[in-house]
């Protein structure tokens, strides 16, 4: 589904990734883990089209498509979702008005013919009972207000609305309590789990591996994939720390 082969990219005129390839085939779940800087979010924020953001070197398909031609509207209208680390707050517009004016912006992209609004309450509720999001917080601003935790399920309730093919998120775990972890892991699951479906997960921590078990862990430092492994890889990071693996490596 992804394929991304000696990607180079810089931010600010300072070098971020540095050849990296990494391919997610359908069905699959990869978790990519590395010490702070080492251009996880870079990485998130290049493939979601986020501008400052430049790519020097390297090349990025998405279903076969040339996933870097395209602007970052396009990307989300042919199926990838971005997660953030920090998901922003928007006053003044309704998380209801949001999502039913993004979807249905994707669904015109793809020819599709817009949902009600009858149609798109029923799908959010829907959505929102996976992650236990009450549906009056869906009629409130987006994100304003909401506990870190409150903002990481609103975005996955937005990520199931949205039904992307593929999902980028960037630690959704950051933040979480126990039991908000379980729900997040539990709906990433009930969303993404899909033979025609892709995640990359980004995270710091073995935690949220408990609920959504990779395919495949790698381990990304200096701007590049150093080690790539089982989810046994994300057992021995906790045990060990970067420096052990990193000298492997």
């Amino acid at each position: 589904m992804l394929k991304i082969t000696n990607l180079h990219a810089e931010v600010d005129g300072k070098k971020i990734l540095n050849g990296l390839t990494l391919e997610v085939g359908a069905g699959q779940v990869h978790a990519i883990m590395g010490p702070n800087g080492a251009g996880k979010s870079t990485l998130a924020y290049v493939l979601g089209g986020r501008p400052g953001y430049e790519v020097t070197g390297g090349r990025v398909t998405f279903m076969g498509q040339d996933l870097l031609a395209l602007d970052p509207h396009e990307r989300a209208a042919v199926g990838l979702f971005l997660g953030f680390q920090y998901p922003v707050e928007i006053p003044g517009v309704s998380n209801v008005q949001f999502l039913r004016e993004a979807l249905n912006a994707q669904r015109k992209y793809r020819g599709e013919e817009p949902l009600s609004g009858g149609e798109f309450l029923k799908l959010a509720k829907e959505k929102a009972g996976l992650l236990k999001l009450d549906m009056e917080m869906l009629k409130r601003p987006v994100n304003v207000g909401f506990s870190g935790g409150e903002k990481k399920r609103n975005e996955m309730v937005q990520m199931g609305i949205l039904n992307p093919s593929f999902a980028i998120l960037d630690e959704t775990d950051s933040g979480l309590d126990i039991d908000a972890l379980r729900i997040v892991g539990d709906g990433i699951n009930a969303i993404m789990r899909d033979p025609a479906k892709g995640v990359l997960l980004i995270t710091h921590y073995q935690r949220l591996l408990d609920y959504v078990k990779p395919d495949v862990v790698h381990i990304l430092a200096k701007g590049r994939i150093v080690k790539s492994g089982g989810p046994e890889l994300a057992l021995e990071l906790e045990r060990e720390g970067y420096d052990t693996v990193m000298a492997d490596a």
